[in-house]
């Protein structure tokens, strides 16, 4: 086993022990509020907090799921150059951070769909990428009143938005791009429920219910 290895295992276990850590759970319990996992759509993330009513702690938990995907990618692209680590590298930690939100070993591997955190994963490899998924994400969000849709529609466009931006990038950056995709999928897999429930016209609207709310006592 090279050095260069060693260090790239390393680097990926750490990303996906730092995603391991559900902000949501964690956000509400500090704050007093009920575990998300326990009321609306059961999801610990931000959508799912903000029926609780805090807009605080949503946001908090939406900006600090976004740091677990932004800041590993962002420390290897800073540092790793010393230690031999390349894109190679910094696909493995975005996908692995990602992972650890989905299925956090911290919380018996059940964790949320992943959105905060692929953005913050999408930011890290290129800023520019990063804006142009989450204009996608708002759009789709303001005229259609749908997180989940916004959030499909935003999985979709992100691996092509890669492309675009560096035409050479399935060339160049194969690993960034393969490690994209996957996320991708994972994104549609993970929003299935939804899918289901959007072509039946049940699925919930933005800011449409309001559950939850501070435990008794």
């Amino acid at each position: 086993m090279t050095l260069e290895y060693a260090y790239s295992a390393g680097a990926t276990l750490l990303a996906y022990l730092l995603g391991s850590l559900s902000f949501a759970v964690i956000v509400s319990r500090v704050l007093g509020l009920k575990d998300p996992r326990s009321f609306g759509s059961k999801n610990p993330g931000a959508t799912n907090v903000l029926r609780s009513g805090s807009k605080v702690a949503a946001v908090a938990t939406l900006l600090l799921d976004g740091l677990k995907g932004w800041l590993p990618v962002m420390l290897v692209k800073w540092f790793g150059g010393d230690y031999g680590l390349g894109d190679g590298t910094v696909a493995t930690v975005g996908l692995a951070a990602f992972l650890g939100h989905l299925y956090p070993v911290f919380f018996q591997f059940k964790g949320g769909k992943g959105v905060a955190t692929a953005a913050g994963v999408l930011l890290g490899v290129s800023w520019v990428l990063g804006l142009a998924t989450l204009a996608t994400w708002l759009i789709v969000a303001f005229f259609s009143r749908y997180s989940s849709l916004a959030s499909l529609a935003a999985a979709v466009f992100a691996p092509m938005f890669y492309l675009l931006g560096d035409r050479a990038a399935w060339y160049v950056d194969k690993s960034i791009v393969i490690a994209l995709i996957a996320i991708s999928a994972l994104l549609v897999y993970r929003h299935r429920e939804n899918i289901n429930k959007l072509l039946k016209g049940t699925e919930s609207k933005l800011g449409a219910s309001k559950q939850g709310g501070k435990k008794p006592g």
